[in-house]
C-alpha cells in the first residue's frame, strides 16, 4: 500500500500534467499566429512584432528570478494564480491591439504573468518528483508540450480561418483562466523553499552560487543555437524549397520526433550516460548540424540536417532541465529556477537579433555559409565551457548536495 507521501507525490504529478496541458493549449493557440495576423493580414512592419516578441522574451526569462524569489517567500499558489490571470489579461488586450504600443503592452503583460508562474512550476516539479524520477518526468512534460503545441496551433488556425484573431486570443485567455481556477481550487499552497527567507535573500543565494551561475550563463550559447528553429532554419528551408509549405513540414517533423522518440530516448540514455554527457553530446550534434547547413542546396539533405538538429535537441533538452533541478539549492528553489531562465533570456535575444544580423551579412557578402559556421563555432565554444564546468563540478556531487 502506498504511503501518504507517495500518494501525495502521485497526485501532484497528475496535477502538473493537467495544468501543463491547459497552459500549452492556451499559449500555442495564440503565439504562433502573432506574426501571421499582424504582418501578413494587417500589413504591419515585421519589426514591430519582432520588438513585441523581444519584450516578451526578455521580461519573462530575464526577470524570472524575481518571480521565483517572491514564490519562495509567499508560496506557489498565489504566484501561479496571479501569473496565469495576468497572462489571460495580456491575451485579452492583444485581441484589441490596433497599434504597435498596445501589442507591446499586451506582450509585456503576458510576459509578467509568465515571469510569475513559470519558475513556480519548475520548482514544484523539484518538490513533488523524486530526484531519480525527474529526468523521466521532464521528458513526459516535453512530450506533452509537443502534442498539445500541435493541438493548440490547430485550434488557433481553425479559429483564425473561421472567425477572426479576437476569437484566437479569447480562446487562449479562457485556457489560462481555467488553469488559474484549477490551481486556486486544487493546489495546496506548497512552500517551495525549506526556509521562509526574504525575497532578496533567495535571489542573493542564487546569484552567489558560482557553479550554478556559471552553468546558467554558459547555456547562453546553447539557447543561441536552440532558437534558430524559429528563425534561421525556417529561412533556409524556404530558400532551398521555394515554398512556405516546407516550413510546416519542418515543424511537423519536430512534433513527430518529440512524440515518438523523446521519452524512450530519455529512458535509455539515463541508464547509460550521466546528465552532463547527454547535454554535451546533444549540443555537439546540434552544432555540427548547423555548421553544415550553409553548404546544402537540396531539400532532402537539408531535412536530414534538420532531423539531426532535432535529435540533438531531444537528447540535450531533458538533461539540461534535469541538471538545473539537480543543481538548485533546496533553500531557495523558486529563486534558482527563476535564475536558470537568465541563459534563455540572453541567449534567446542574441540568437534572434544576432542570427538575423549574421544572415544579412552572409547575404550581402555572398557567403551564405558564414552565419552557419559562426553558429557552429558558438556551439563548440559552449561545449568546451561545459566540459570545463563539469570537470570542476561533477553532477554526482551536485545531486548529493541537492537531496
Amino acid at each position: 500500500m502506498l504511503s501518504v507521501t507517495a500518494r501525495a507525490r502521485r497526485a501532484g504529478k497528475r496535477f502538473l500534467l493537467l495544468d501543463n496541458m491547459l497552459l500549452e493549449l492556451g499559449f500555442s493557440a495564440v503565439f504562433p499566429l502573432l506574426s501571421i495576423h499582424f504582418v501578413e493580414q494587417l500589413g504591419w512592419p515585421a519589426v514591430i512584432v519582432g520588438v513585441a516578441l523581444a519584450i516578451w522574451q526578455f521580461i519573462q526569462s530575464g526577470t524570472s528570478i524575481v518571480g521565483g524569489a517572491i514564490a519562495d517567500r509567499f508560496g506557489a499558489r498565489p504566484m501561479l494564480v496571479l501569473g496565469m490571470l495576468l497572462r489571460a489579461a495580456g491575451f485579452g488586450l492583444m485581441a484589441y491591439a490596433d497599434r504597435g504600443w498596445i501589442l507591446m503592452l499586451a506582450c509585456a503583460l503576458a510576459a509578467i504573468g509568465g515571469m510569475l508562474f513559470s519558475p513556480c512550476r519548475s520548482a514544484l516539479v523539484i518538490k513533488l518528483v523524486r530526484p531519480r524520477e525527474r529526468g523521466r518526468f521532464f521528458s513526459i512534460l516535453m512530450v506533452e508540450d509537443s502534442a498539445f503545441r500541435v493541438l493548440g496551433a490547430l485550434l488557433g488556425s481553425w479559429l483564425l480561418l473561421k472567425y477572426d484573431f479576437q476569437r484566437v486570443c479569447f480562446a487562449g485567455m479562457v485556457m489560462f483562466i481555467l488553469a488559474a481556477g484549477w490551481n486556486a481550487w486544487k493546489l495546496p499552497n506548497y512552500k517551495l523553499s525549506s526556509v521562509r527567507a526574504p525575497v532578496v535573500a533567495g535571489m542573493a543565494r542564487a546569484f552567489k552560487d558560482k557553479p550554478f551561475r556559471r552553468y546558467v550563463m554558459i547555456l547562453t550559447g546553447y539557447y543561441t543555437l536552440n532558437v534558430q528553429v524559429m528563425l534561421m532554419l525556417p529561412i533556409a528551408v524556404q530558400a532551398v524549397s521555394g515554398t512556405p509549405a516546407a516550413v510546416g513540414w519542418m515543424y511537423s517533423i519536430d512534433a513527430i520526433m518529440a512524440l515518438v522518440l523523446l521519452y524512450p530516448l530519455a529512458r535509455w540514455s539515463e541508464r547509460h550516460f550521466r546528465l552532463e554527457q547527454r547535454l554535451m553530446f546533444g549540443l555537439a550534434v546540434m552544432a555540427a548540424s548547423l555548421m553544415l547547413v550553409g553548404y546544402v542546396d537540396t531539400l532532402l539533405v537539408l531535412f536530414t540536417l534538420v532531423i539531426c538538429f532535432y535529435l540533438g535537441s531531444l537528447i540535450a533538452e531533458p538533461a539540461r532541465e534535469t541538471l538545473g533541478a539537480e543543481l538548485a539549492d533546496f533553500r531557495a528553489r523558486g529563486s534558482y529556477m527563476g535564475f536558470s531562465r537568465m541563459g534563455a533570456a540572453v541567449g534567446g535575444a542574441l540568437g534572434y537579433s544576432g542570427g538575423g544580423w549574421l544572415y544579412d551579412i552572409g547575404t550581402r557578402s555572398a557567403t551564405p555559409a558564414l552565419p552557419w559556421l559562426i553558429l557552429g563555432a558558438i556551439g563548440l565554444v559552449t561545449l568546451l565551457a561545459l566540459f570545463v564546468q563539469f570537470r570542476k563540478h561533477p553532477t554526482r556531487v551536485a545531486c548529493l548536495r541537492s537531496l
